[in-house]
Formats: structure tokens, sequence, C-alpha cells
């Protein structure tokens, strides 16, 4: 280990309370320490550095030259800590800086983006990079800070806060009910237009069951299938086909009445596991203060119940 490694903080505080006060018994009794300590401790500093700081007697303590030379480094040492201390202290106080949000592509421009500019006025110091993106995201080997997931939650890998459950809706417009007629059971949509998404692993599959009952699928005549839920909806508007959407996507439009819920008795899914909605963070022991604030403001803004919920 290099002698410079040796020097410690304490040692050149020490250092330059002695070298202002020239007296170890004055700088003892300030700091409530032994004044044996404090000698110590500027003796362990000159011998890291090989240089006589201070000159010794019974009557003062009287820097040398080495000591006047590195009491001006020591000043500047301790002022580059100092600021360093409080800009960390200020982080635990106030958000600030740039903290990077990633989200499935429709849920963020629905439930994300149309909340970022109260977000600003609350915190507005904190920088928003916000991407949006389909694929799945690595919380350790991708660059975000929070990441808002919807899915199964089975990798105990990094935290998750869970915001709420998802739960699927089967969906037309009034247009293509009074055109195509209503089907009354699973079994019917093999018989309707149905319109697919389609992510990564391939199409969703169209799940249902009656209450308590397990789920079945349900093979559709898929008349649309995208990777783009927004094109999905907006065809589902205009009445090209049946959709199975999520609460959070179309829960406004079955609320107004541009959309109608088809086989109410039935539970509708694309998987056999519980889907939530979550935000996620790596492992850390003290998550960020921006991360803390960020999914505390979210939770606050979204509800319980979650404000796009039906029931």
């Amino acid at each position: 280990m290099n002698d410079l490694d040796a020097i410690s903080i304490r040692n050149l505080l020490f250092f330059i309370s002695v070298f202002d006060a020239q007296s170890f018994s004055i700088v003892a009794r300030r700091e409530g320490v032994s004044a044996s300590m404090v000698s110590r401790s500027v003796q362990q500093l000159e011998d890291a550095l090989g240089q006589q700081l201070f000159y010794r007697n019974t009557r003062a303590v009287i820097p040398t030259e080495a000591g006047r030379i590195f009491a001006d480094y020591a000043r500047t040492m301790a002022e580059q800590l100092s600021a360093a201390q409080k800009e960390l202290q200020d982080k635990t106080l106030q958000p600030a800086g740039v903290v990077r949000v990633n989200a499935p592509v429709f849920f963020g421009q629905k439930h994300i983006a149309p909340w970022l500019a109260e977000l600003n006025n609350r915190y507005p110091k904190l920088q928003i990079e916000l991407t949006l993106t389909d694929d799945f995201i690595d919380p350790h080997r991708e660059a975000a800070d929070l990441i808002f997931r919807i899915g199964a939650l089975a990798d105990s890998s990094f935290h998750a806060r869970v915001i709420g459950k998802q739960t699927y809706y089967l969906a037309a417009s009034p247009d293509y009910i009074n055109k195509h007629g209503e089907p009354k059971t699973p079994a019917d949509l093999s018989q309707h237009q149905a319109l697919v998404y389609r992510g990564s692993s391939g199409p969703n599959r169209w799940l249902f069951r009656e209450k308590q009952a397990n789920w079945v699928h349900s093979p559709v005549k898929a008349i649309l299938t995208s990777n783009n839920a927004d094109s999905l909806f907006t065809a589902a508007l205009t009445g090209m086909g049946l959709v199975l959407f999520p609460d959070w996507l179309i829960g406004d439009s079955l609320k107004q009445g541009k959309l109608i819920r088809v086989l109410p008795d039935y539970e509708a899914a694309i998987k056999t596991e519980p889907q939530c909605i979550a935000a996620i963070y790596p492992h850390v022991r003290h998550p960020p203060l921006n991360v803390r604030v960020l999914i505390d403001y979210f939770i606050e803004v979204y509800g319980s119940p979650l404000y796009w919920q039906l029931e």
C-alpha cells in the first residue's frame, strides 16, 4: 500500500485544526478527545507524507515550511470534501438529476406521459429519460433506474413494488355488435372477427373460464394481428372486430360506451398466471431517492383502487 493511502479524512481535519490553533490541547478539548490522540493523528499524517509538519515544544506547536505548504492543499481537499458531502446530502433531501424510466409503449403513453408535467412541478430538479418499448428489459443489464413491468413476477433478483393486478376484458364497439351480433359463449368466437396482439413470443392466446373453473383456450379467427396495441385499439373502436385487452388500456372506452364488454359472465386472460403491474428496480440495499419518489408519486396518482379499474 502506498504511504499516502494511509492518510485519513480525520487526520487531515485534525492537521488543519492544529495548524490554525497551533496547539494539540486546544484542538483536543474542542473535539472531545485526548491531546495524545490528536498528536498521534498528526504523526500518522507526517509518516504518510514523509515530512515533518510541526515543530513541537512545551509552549507551542509551530508549522514547518512543509506544514505551511501542505496546509493549502489540505484546505482545498477539506473544502472539496465538504462540497461533496453537501451535494450528497442534498440528493437525500430533494430529488435531482437524471432518472431513467422504462415502460411498455401503450401503458407509458396512457398512464405515465400524461402525469409527467405534474411530476416536474413537484420535483423541478428531476430529469426524466423515458424509454417506451415492449421488449423485455433486464434491470441488471439495461440502462434503466426504474422499469414498469406487466406480467408474472417470479424473479427475486430485483425489487418489485406491485401497483396492482391487470384484468383482461373482451370487448367490441357498438357498431361491430350491431353488425355481427354478440357471442354468448367462448365457443362462438370462432365465428367472429378477432384483433390479436402479437408479441415477441407470438400471438396472444385467448383464455376464458367461468368463475373458479379452469382456463380454456378458445381459438379465434384473427382478421388482424399487430405488435402495436394502439393500432388494434383503433381498429376495435372503428368496428373491425373483437379485442382482448387489459383494463388499463380499454377501461375508459368501456366506461364511456365506446366499447362494450363481451362475455361478461366469463373471466378472460392471455396467460393462466396472475398478471401484475409493478415498478421494479435492481436489488440494492438503499434504493436511490429518485427511484423512491417516482414510485411513490405514481402509486399516489394511480390511486386505490386504480383509476382505470372497472370493478
